[in-house]
């Protein structure tokens, strides 16, 4: 057995998503473990060298986490042929510029979404990455939670039957920032840093919907700014432009109808921050980030309705757990190890930057369905 190294770079770690799920729980957590099994016996180990614009917030991170090699300088990092795959974590409009450059300079290359706030520019960053020949890949995080995970075990076991309709539901209460911390950036608030739920969130649902229910077919979505005025990470007032709810239905192949609902302005009263319930013919199930609870026709009650008399029936009472029959990783961690075996070994790899651009697309879409208020299709990228 031989252990061969992989030389990453790494650029926008500094930020809460970066650094929590790409640097400590996916990459770290990697070179913890010793690295990757690959096919052949052979161990992958990471070398990854962290850049960012802030000296001292880059050289803490390294000194707190024993990473050897950082850098304030990008140009310098895509210079050194020891390092072969670039990751972006940073802001959405820096991104495309930022992943050609990494392709000009013959790197792979791995990011976070969207890959552009622009479609344009998300389809011709997708056909350079594929006409040059590189790995090129997006994260698509939200396939490998646990409570997809089962959602998608039940589907590929016939258990739904039909599927009809898929309900989601996400969101929290974000504080204003003036009489509690707000737990999201600022910048998400602001149009001219390329905030709003509709560019973050659809282009989640985007693969979500694709790859577990049916291509996404047609889109009606309704945007709003419910809350204007708010308190950036300094102390200082700002107005938010940006929309921080989305209420979208979706049409997908073979008939399922999917309505989500996205917004930052809501307090949770349900299983988890989200939820999916998906309906058919044969079952039902909900699903959380974790947990996946079912109900089988057989097991569904027979309510009546009637407004007089107080409900008699728990609803919660005929649902059944899907246990954990396999043990559940960090999610980011789990598609950074498939892509590395992409990269490694050539293993195989469905998420590259034509799922990116499709995700801005449907945000796309959305934004100009709020806009005109009418239902618009979905037509086929060509990349």
């Amino acid at each position: 057995m031989a252990e061969r190294r992989l030389g990453l770079i790494m650029h926008g770690v500094t930020g809460r998503m970066g650094y929590n799920q790409h640097l400590v729980r996916s990459i770290l957590a990697i070179r913890e473990q010793g690295g990757i099994a690959l096919a052949n016996g052979d161990r992958l180990q990471v070398d990854p060298i962290i850049v960012g614009r802030d000296r001292d917030k880059i050289v803490a991170l390294a000194q707190k986490h024993q990473i050897a090699r950082w850098s304030t300088d990008i140009d310098a990092a895509l210079a050194n042929p020891d390092d072969t795959i670039f990751f972006d974590a940073g802001t959405t409009q820096m991104r495309a510029s930022l992943l050609e450059k990494a392709l000009d300079a013959g790197k792979h290359v791995y990011c976070e979404k969207p890959v552009s706030d622009d479609l344009d520019n998300a389809v011709r960053l997708a056909r350079r990455a594929k006409a040059s020949g590189l790995k090129h890949g997006v994260v698509q995080d939200k396939l490998f939670l646990p409570g997809l995970l089962k959602l998608k075990l039940l589907i590929d076991s016939g258990f739904f039957g039909r599927i009809l309709s898929v309900r989601g539901e996400f969101g929290y209460w974000v504080f204003e920032g003036d009489w509690q911390a707000a737990q999201r950036p600022s910048w998400n608030y602001r149009k001219a840093d390329g905030g709003g739920i509709i560019l973050d969130m659809l282009c989640h649902w985007r693969y979500v919907l694709d790859n577990l229910f049916g291509e996404v077919q047609a889109v009606s979505c309704l945007g709003a700014t419910h809350i204007s005025d708010r308190v950036d990470e300094r102390g200082r007032p700002y107005t938010a432009d940006a929309d921080d709810a989305a209420y979208a239905t979706f049409q997908l192949a073979g008939g399922v109808v999917a309505h989500i609902n996205s917004s930052w302005d809501v307090r949770v009263r349900r299983d988890d921050l989200v939820t999916f319930q998906v309906d058919g013919t044969h079952g039902s199930a909900v699903a959380g980030l974790h947990k996946c609870f079912t109900q089988h026709r057989v097991n569904t009650p027979k309510p009546v309705w009637n407004p007089d008399q107080p409900q008699t029936i728990d609803f919660f009472a005929n649902w059944e757990e899907v246990p954990d029959n396999w043990p559940a990783q960090n999610g980011f961690k789990a598609q950074w190890e498939m892509f590395l075996k992409h990269v490694a070994e050539d293993a195989s790899w469905p998420y590259g930057l034509e799922a990116g651009a499709k995700g801005v697309q449907l945000a796309a879409l959305g934004l100009q369905s709020w806009r005109e208020r009418r239902w618009l299709d979905v037509p086929a990228l060509e990349i």
